[in-house]
């Protein structure tokens, strides 16, 4: 055996979050897993996908992640157990059919992992996935370690059965990334065989759930999964989920506060564990909650505090909305530190003054003014490039409209020319929304974008409806080959699945001409042609209907690209560099943007940085006095 199934039960290991919830799986008996690529999410899948074949389990990387729970449903519905991680925007796109399956209900053991982003470090939005649970009225665990990911990863599958529902287990980006010690158990030597004998019909089945919300409550309140630790009347009771449990631990003891401060850790978040709650709250006439994103467990607290009539006189509950802690960004030791000290009135300085003046003045000099770019190499910059030109030779205001990928980049540290940017497939929506406003006045063009991922994922529908509708306007598929910015996962576009077995690639170009679309295919590389072809297509006043675009060549970070030797060697001869005169001054360097281009400070003149290189040729084109070399490698043959 290999990977997360080869470790000996009993024995202790360092695991991410993310991995032990995949080994918390693998010991209570999943057979099948699927979802979307979604970072903090992604390892869960990658993890249970290494050991797919000795294991006998089937692992997918699905079209979007509606499919993928529909995927898991199916597997449920036929005995089987199943998991279904995701980021919290991906529940969101799965929400259509989560908010009908518990009316529906589950046979074989179902959880939905959700795996929130705080801050947000690889997200558009900063959700808190939690109320959902409130809503559709399914039990929510949050584990504030590995080792609790692990074990109730393996209660959720068990209570999901007993209640006929699915169940959700809450993460967040640093318990699905960090690192601890987990001892791991046995895995099962037996597996289920798969039979489907229908559902139950959804009617009625409101009353149901409801109903069953007290037992789940009494079952959930007799886990270990909520716990007291600290003296039996402290000055102030700290209330902590998920990583404000940790972090409270961290506070209380650099403070010196542990025969003053308690700390109540609720793993069971729904429904919340109202007796465990009214057995601690007496102890006390002052509480801090502390939790990641919205004052949800604050809230809940308040209405079990009210209804047992302890939220009077003197006594309070605080946190977020009393404002001791933040609402918005991710939670962090400091925080909690901060909030403590508010309340008792303590004298705390964590580092010198001027220390951290100077501190922050380096973060901001090395980090905050850097912007991310593309990689060395990567196909996205000469498709974009090539949007940008095409735009301004125009001259009529043009734009582009994107989503969320490695290509969302031109908004912020791009060339500027994508002007809204949202969820997954939102850039052909709302490009089909503004190709059909000429009746208006409106004169500018309009480029979709889109990633080979994102295509299939959410632009097919939109593409369709700009079809339909006569929406005058372009898309440009960006075609790397992969899931590039969560990792490189595969897609349908591709010709092997998420167990790397042989797949059937699906062709963007054949759906595009299904529908009726015109449809053109070049190498992002090739600016002579691109910038013509997307300057002819936007300037086809009055057409009706879409135009597709397909920019096609792989992800330099792919295995056989990161390997592949460079196709051009490329220099710059200085002698013809305009230095700071070239354009708006070091054209290549700080428009162009490419890391394999370096600033000479020496000579004021750019020059090649060849270790960051890709050898793609690409900024040879772009020079304005052609100072930018490039010579094929290999002879052409």
């Amino acid at each position: 055996m290999s990977g997360i199934a080869s470790y000996p039960a009993g024995s202790t290991q360092l695991l991410l979050g993310n991995q032990a919830i995949a080994r918390g799986a693998l010991e209570a008996g999943v057979q099948v897993a699927s979802s979307y690529p979604g970072t903090p999410s992604t390892e869960i899948i990658e993890t249970l996908a290494e050991v797919a074949k000795e294991r006998n389990l089937y692992v997918e990387w699905s079209t979007n992640e509606m499919v993928a729970i529909e995927v898991a449903t199916a597997a449920s519905f036929a005995g089987l157990r199943a998991i279904n991680p995701l980021k919290h925007e991906g529940m969101n796109v799965a929400m259509d059919f989560l908010a009908h399956l518990n009316l529906t209900g589950v046979k074989g053991g179902l959880v939905v992992v959700v795996c929130d982003d705080p801050q947000p470090w690889s997200s558009t939005s900063e959700n808190d996935s939690r109320l959902i649970a409130k809503w559709l009225h399914v039990p929510l665990l949050e584990p504030a370690t590995g080792q609790e990911a692990l074990e109730m990863t393996k209660y959720a599958f068990e209570l999901s059965e007993k209640i006929g529902n699915f169940v959700m287990l809450r993460s967040c980006t640093r318990i699905s990334h960090g690192t601890s010690n987990v001892v791991v158990g046995e895995l099962p030597t037996t597996q289920r065989t798969a039979k489907f004998e229908g559902t139950d019909a959804p009617h009625g089945r409101h009353a149901v759930i409801l109903s069953m919300e007290p037992k789940i409550q009494a079952m959930l309140e007799e886990t270990p999964f909520n716990q007291y630790q600290g003296p039996e009347h402290p000055e102030l009771l700290i209330v902590a989920s998920g990583t404000g449990r940790p972090y409270s631990v961290e506070a209380v003891e650099m403070l010196g506060l542990k025969d003053s401060v308690g700390i109540l850790h609720l793993g069971t978040t729904w429904p919340m564990p109202k007796k465990v709650i009214e057995k601690h709250l007496p102890r006390t006439n002052r509480v801090l909650v502390v939790e990641e994103v919205d004052p949800y467990i604050e809230s809940n607290l308040r209405d079990i505090a009210t209804d047992i009539g302890w939220l009077a006189g003197e006594r309070a509950v605080l946190g977020k909305r009393s404002g001791h802690l933040e609402s918005v960004g991710e939670l962090t030791p400091d925080r909690v530190i901060g909030a403590l000290v508010s309340i008792l009135d303590l004298e705390y300085q964590s580092t010198d003054k001027e220390y951290r003046q100077q501190a922050q003045a380096y973060a901001q000099k090395l980090v905050s003014d850097r912007n991310t770019v593309w990689c060395a190499g990567c196909p996205h910059r000469g498709s974009l490039w090539a949007v940008k030109q095409a735009l301004k030779l125009d001259g009529r205001d043009g734009f582009a409209t994107g989503d969320i990928g490695c290509y969302a980049m031109d908004r912020r540290s791009g060339y500027g020319s994508a002007k809204t940017g949202s969820v997954m497939g939102a850039g052909i929506g709302h490009a089909s929304g503004f190709g059909r406003l000429g009746q208006f006045g409106f004169k500018q063009p309009v480029i979709a974008l889109s990633g080979d991922s994102t295509f299939f994922h959410a632009v097919v529908p939109g593409l369709i409806n700009a079809k339909h509708n006569k929406a005058n306007i372009t898309l440009l598929v960006m075609d790397n080959d992969a899931t590039a910015m969560t990792g490189d996962q595969p897609h349908p576009g591709v010709s092997h699945d998420a167990m790397e077995q042989e797949a059937y690639p699906v062709s963007i170009e054949g759906i595009c001409k299904g529908i009726g679309v015109p449809v053109q295919v070049f190498d992002p590389f090739d600016l002579d042609k691109t910038v013509p072809a997307l300057l002819e297509s936007v300037q086809t006043e009055g057409q009706e209907g879409p135009r597709v675009i397909i920019m096609k060549r792989p992800c330099v970070l792919l295995p056989d690209q990161r390997n592949k030797e460079h196709d051009y060697k490329v220099w710059i001869d200085q002698s013809q560099c305009l230095g700071e005169s070239c354009g708006c001054g070091q054209y290549c360097v700080r428009v162009f943007k490419c890391p394999g281009l370096m600033w000479d400070r020496a000579a004021g003149k750019a020059k090649i940085d060849d270790a960051s290189c890709y050898g793609c040729g690409l900024c040879a084109q772009i020079c304005p006095v052609s100072a930018i070399k490039k010579e094929p490698i290999h002879a052409a043959v």
